[in-house]
């Protein structure tokens, strides 16, 4: 049963650091920061830094060319968050999960050996998706 509403103290400065450091396309730093919190974590926040995790290496793979990762990865991160409402640790993740859907959607027909050719176009009218708040005003 997932809580109603946690507030941004509910959660650790680590998982905050994280937030920003995929923000700013750091995935590989973001992954070993959540995977530091999410050994130690008790579902549901278990779950939930391991979705937010399994797309920052996604997007670490699709940075390396690698289909197949990145694919696998987006898809199960995203079957992970989808059980969170979208307030959940006070981020919009609706427009997170819609943005990241809508790369795995542009990324599966492709296949392997395309995909270096067709990142930088994609990345020129699609920004990568972001953890962006639900409440105006308040940082992330």
């Amino acid at each position: 049963m997932l809580p109603d509403h946690l507030s941004s103290d509910d959660w650790p400065p680590a998982f905050w650091l994280g937030v920003e450091q995929f923000n700013q396309q750091e995935f590989y730093a973001c992954h070993d920061t959540l995977e530091a919190i999410w050994l130690e974590a008790a579902d549901p926040q278990r779950t939930f830094y391991q979705g937010i995790l399994q797309i920052a290496v996604a997007l670490y793979h699709l940075s390396n060319h690698n289909w197949q990762g990145a694919v696998t990865l987006l898809g199960e991160g995203l079957h992970r968050l989808s059980h969170y409402p979208n307030d959940y640790a006070n981020l919009d993740l609706d427009r997170f999960r819609e943005d990241c859907y809508t790369l795995l959607q542009a990324l599966q027909p492709l296949g392997p050996d395309t995909l270096a050719g067709w990142l930088p176009q994609w990345q020129a009218t699609h920004p990568l998706p972001r953890l962006v708040t639900a409440s105006p005003g308040q940082p992330c």
